[in-house]
């Protein structure tokens, strides 16, 4: 089997999804699946839909486009703003979208009805985040901009927290959504359908308050695909953590590597070059995998290894006592820094395995 390769448990994957919409369903809350770390992968997002996923999202409307071409287009959403230049293909392709722009609202009404269809919009706005959404203060006229064009219908507001600053989805937040919400609802006189309250990082409110509010939606993909909440990354209950493994093959090893450079020190391929023990030396062993394939500090190394560092196509290890081979192929547990790139590299293959049946989850 080809190396380095990203191995997919699939039936795991189901298993997480179910777990998680049956514990949000009992609080009145859906989960769409989100593809966008697996880029699209129809036979992963097969596997969310088993699990109990009332749809599917993506960021980019390639892999959008991937999953409809499966037969898995029922309700695609593009969870990322539209580009002006992808508009015609994102009605095309997409049921929702997540938008903030009025320009970019006025295209997409143009698009869907010149192809003689709706499309639906969820304005994100913004809470405190600094990424995407509209000023609180606008949500109103931006609501009221949407519904002025027949061929969009405006299926609700949505946020987006802990992605860029890391601010926590907490009770305030949520309970500051639900207002604007019933803001908009008063202003365009009905009621919205969707309320997204955000990702994997509003795991551990959703499950916890008491009071839920207007929120009815969570965009998850992490969570379900690592097990793992992204506010301090530590294990779900219940949940599998090895869905997704990365293998790669050691083409060196060196019995006694010195730990210390010699020589004049300067920039190393990515900057400055990481710290290493002053004196002695270690199990070197090096795997053909680096930083275009895979986030170094994303993926962690069997226990007793320690990541030392990686260039481009490179990746160094100190293998503590184990013996290494040249040869021999190593597991990494992966993180979503070190999925989303391993997905992303065409040197890394996919290869899925399991099957996505009912099953209980293992202990």
């Amino acid at each position: 089997m080809t190396a380095p390769r990203l191995l997919i448990d699939v039936a795991k994957i189901a298993g997480n999804a179910r777990l998680l919409t049956a514990q949000l369903a009992g609080r009145g809350i859906g989960v769409t699946g989100i593809t966008k770390a697996v880029l699209g992968a129809p036979e992963v997002a097969a596997a969310l839909l088993h699990g109990g996923t009332m749809g599917l999202g993506d960021a980019r409307v390639e892999n959008l486009d991937r999953l409809r071409r499966a037969g898995l287009g029922g309700s695609l959403t593009l969870i990322r703003s539209p580009m002006r230049s992808q508009t015609d293909a994102v009605v095309r392709v997409a049921a929702r979208s997540l938008n903030t722009e009025g320009v970019v609202l006025d295209d997409l009404a143009e698009v869907a009805a010149r192809l003689g269809r709706s499309h639906e919009v969820v304005l994100m706005v913004e809470l405190g985040d600094l990424r995407e959404g509209i000023a609180a203060d606008d949500a109103v006229t931006l609501a009221r901009h949407v519904e002025r064009a027949p061929s969009l219908v405006l299926a609700g507001l949505g946020t987006n927290l802990a992605c860029q600053s890391g601010v926590a989805p907490d009770q305030a937040k949520m309970d500051e959504l639900s207002l604007l919400v019933e803001q908009v609802e008063a202003a365009c006189g009905r009621q919205l359908e969707v309320v997204s309250g955000g990702n994997s990082a509003n795991l551990s409110w959703a499950l916890s308050t008491s009071d839920v509010g207007r929120v009815n939606n969570l965009r998850i993909g992490e969570a379900i695909l690592l097990g793992t909440e992204p506010l301090h990354r530590r294990p779900i209950d219940g949940l599998h953590t090895d869905a997704c493994t990365l293998v790669a093959e050691v083409i060196e090893s060196v019995e006694a590597k010195p730990t210390r450079a010699w020589g004049t020190v300067a920039q190393a391929a990515f900057g400055a070059p990481p710290s290493r023990r002053p004196t002695g030396a270690c199990r070197q062993v090096i795997l053909a995998i680096g930083r275009q394939d895979v986030d170094p500090e994303g993926i962690t190394p069997p226990d007793g290894m320690t990541v030392l560092g990686a260039s481009s196509d490179h990746l160094v290890l100190d293998a503590g006592d184990h013996r290494v081979d040249v040869g021999d192929e190593l597991s990494f547990q992966v993180g979503y820094a070190g999925l989303v790139r391993a997905s992303t590299s065409p040197f890394v293959a996919q290869h899925l395995v399991g099957r996505a049946e009912p099953e209980a989850l293992a202990g």
